[in-house]
């Protein structure tokens, strides 16, 4: 596997931070919270400064939860304002690094590939990523952390777990520091891709760290968790990473579908993937309607208006699909992956990379292939002949499906 040389930069609280410097405060000093008092004591905080972390607050807590006995400043969000300080830091990225080894991973991240640079600077990526650093200090007052690894998933658990509580706020790791670092990490969620769904299930299984994940094969986890969750288990117990930057920032020029849904209330998590769960029925039915397959698949959620925040992610298939419960599957595993516990207010799913179904390359795994296609068939073939709503989930009965609240289904749920 070829080493790379991959920089991950975090803003440190990067909501606060910006409030702070544009009051011409030390967030390190400064008790200041992001938050709409506006909206009453039970609004949520959007961040806090590094100085409220240290006294052991919750970055993400209700008003009225914060401690009294502090003269906290509060901040009414303003995006903005954020977002102009987030342009003007990946200006200097680019003023050191081309935009195509330049992955924007939310609005105070990023993936940086310097591997091929090191040698016109004439600098280490270590060195190299601490010019970049205090160039972002001097430019716009904002520290930032830094991991360094020789994959991007390595680079961002550097970051994630050392550098941020290290004193220059950067750590590099190799693959030697797989066995003595990552294996080490106690808390499967606490790393980069793992949430804390995957984590129980594991847990289940016995794996308590990302050592214990070697005590089966990968064969064990496609298995059990499917081709694409189970390879990606593997993998991070492995410290691998085949991904690329170029990879992420490909925009495909090929057709695409896609679907979004904006919620009339905050959804939960449990809500929100009963609408995944709809949208991709959908979604899949229109693929087979075309005679298309897919072989990327992606999704963005979206939190509450006041929270301004969101996430993304994108897998490649293993092979070109069209099975609806394969698709959900991968589906699944990205939103359980990213997804916080907070309300929910947009969702998006989306298959690129589309091609015709000519013919389908088969999994070892899957056994019963052709039946499953079959069952599809004949369930679009129904919805087709009796109308689009003649066999739906149960599901749809439930209070937070959107499907019965369309105009066409008013008068059938």
């Amino acid at each position: 596997m070829k080493e790379r040389n991959i920089v991950c930069i975090d803003l440190k609280s990067f909501f606060a931070s910006v409030e702070c410097v544009y009051r011409n405060l030390d967030p390190f000093n400064t008790p200041l919270v992001v938050a709409d008092v506006t909206r009453g004591k039970g609004a949520m905080t959007l961040a806090i400064t590094p100085y409220l972390k240290h006294l052991g607050i919750e970055s993400r807590s209700r008003v009225f939860s914060l401690p009294k006995n502090i003269k906290i400043i509060y901040a009414k969000p303003r995006m903005s304002l954020y977002e102009k300080y987030s342009k003007e830091v990946i200006n200097v990225y680019k003023s050191f690094i081309s935009k195509e080894d330049i992955h924007i991973y939310s609005i105070d991240e990023v993936f940086i590939d310097v591997t091929d640079y090191l040698k016109y600077y004439k600098k280490t990526d270590y060195e190299l990523a601490l010019d970049i650093m205090k160039e972002v200090k001097n430019k716009t007052g904002l520290t930032s952390s830094c991991g360094i690894g020789p994959n991007i998933f390595l680079a961002k658990v550097a970051m994630d777990t050392e550098a941020k509580h290290s004193k220059e706020f950067i750590a590099k790791w190799t693959y030697e520091d797989i066995e003595n670092k990552l294996w080490k990490i106690n808390k499967l969620s606490e790393i980069w891709g793992i949430g804390k769904n995957t984590e129980a299930k594991l847990n289940n299984l016995g794996i308590k760290n990302l050592k214990d994940i070697n005590k089966y094969s990968k064969d064990f986890y496609i298995k059990r968790f499917g081709p694409v969750a189970g390879n990606d288990i593997w993998c991070k117990g492995n410290g691998i990473d085949y991904n690329t930057i170029k990879d992420m920032n490909k925009n495909s020029k090929e057709k695409s579908m896609s679907m979004s849904q904006v919620l009339n209330e905050d959804y939960n998590i449990e809500e929100t993937l009963l609408i995944i769960t709809e949208m991709n029925d959908m979604l899949c039915k229109k693929l087979r309607k075309t005679n298309m397959v897919t072989k990327f698949v992606f999704i963005e959620v979206t939190y509450s208006r006041d929270l301004y925040k969101s996430f993304s992610d994108t897998i490649a298939l293993n092979c070109e699909e069209d099975n609806t419960t394969k698709i959900l599957d991968v589906l699944k595993y990205m939103y359980y992956k990213n997804v916080e516990d907070l309300p929910i207010r947009k969702v998006t799913i989306a298959f690129s990379k589309l091609s015709t179904n000519h013919s389908k390359q088969l999994s070892l795994f899957d056994k019963n292939e052709i039946e499953t296609t079959h069952y599809y068939e004949a369930i679009d073939n129904i919805n087709s002949k009796f109308g689009n709503i003649s066999i739906l989930r149960a599901s749809s009965l439930l209070e937070s499906s959107t499907i019965k609240n369309r105009e066409k289904f008013k008068n059938i749920i």
